[in-house]
């Protein structure tokens, strides 16, 4: 017997934990002075508030778990006489998994008899939610955990990613472009197109102006690489920028009408770094 963990910066939520049997780790953040572990007390989480404050100018910090934390959460399930399989974001993107480690490493020693298993989906937002729910759709079918491990070692080059970011002030606040650059991206409507790297990164690929433009853009990474694209779920991820994921949805449904095409809300930690009206899809494809 083994359960199924993720986590927020995958865009897990309550729902589909819940369809699959998954346990949510919180990833945490700060905001306006409070400290927020998304889904730790509250199933519902205000997607279009927390964007209102970005637009207001709050400025959020993410934050990594500790070890104690990882323990916390992990330990229940191991004192209940399962195992673990942990399908996780990026590990390229935070050092929360060095304290992941000594966790499993103590919590190990203590449950000789259980085994933790742990995949890197080198991936965050929709991309990694792709992969965990077909890893989801295995469970449910019987799959061993070691073949779900294998599966997603398998294909995780194979969910290609691709964002645009709506306003350049956010990438201007984290360091990764000047002022006078934000404000001259922001006044011709320049939009940074950012795709999911091999590696587990987040790679800046160019720009392009205009919503439906970048909508185009991304199609054209599908056309170009997708495999098929219909005999998977297309996620298309929405940082609180519904009219523009609608446009996306109705491009690809009309180059691909048979695909599942499915809007997700971005978790916050992906809103804090790109910024309220990122619009992304992720389809399988050849390769990333």
């Amino acid at each position: 017997m083994y359960r199924l963990f993720s986590d927020s910066d995958c865009d897990i939520t309550p729902e589909i934990a819940d369809r699959y049997g998954y346990f949510i780790l919180p990833m945490p953040f700060e905001i306006e002075g409070e400290m927020v572990y998304p889904y730790q007390g509250f199933r519902e989480f205000d997607f279009h508030g927390f964007a209102e404050k970005l637009r207001a100018g709050a400025m959020p910090t993410t934050s990594a778990l500790n070890t104690a934390e990882y323990i916390s959460y992990f330990e229940p399930t191991f004192a209940e006489g399962e195992d673990i399989l942990y399908l996780h974001f990026s590990s390229q993107m935070s050092g929360t998994f060095k304290n992941m480690q000594p966790a499993v490493d103590e919590l190990l020693k203590k449950y000789p008899e259980r085994k933790f298993y742990s995949v890197d989906t080198l991936a965050i937002s929709i991309c990694a939610l792709n992969m965990l729910c077909e890893a989801g759709e295995m469970k449910l079918k019987g799959a061993t955990a070691e073949e779900i491990v294998a599966w997603c070692e398998n294909e995780r080059q194979h969910f290609a990613t691709y964002f645009y970011a709506d306003d350049l002030s956010f990438f201007r606040r984290s360091g990764r472009v000047n002022g006078l650059t934000a404000l001259m991206g922001n006044i011709l409507g320049l939009k940074p197109i950012i795709m999911m790297s091999k590696e587990g990164k987040l790679v800046s690929i160019g720009t392009e102006r205009g919503k439906s433009r970048s909508n185009r853009r991304l199609l054209n990474y599908m056309e170009s690489l997708g495999d098929c694209v219909e005999s998977h779920r297309v996620l298309v991820a929405s940082c609180d920028a519904p009219e523009a994921a609608e446009e996306l949805k109705a491009l690809i449904l009309g180059k691909y009408p048979g695909a599942d095409v499915i809007i997700v809300p971005t978790n916050p930690t992906v809103v804090c770094h790109a910024g309220p009206g990122t619009v992304g899809v992720c389809f399988h494809a050849i390769s990333r």
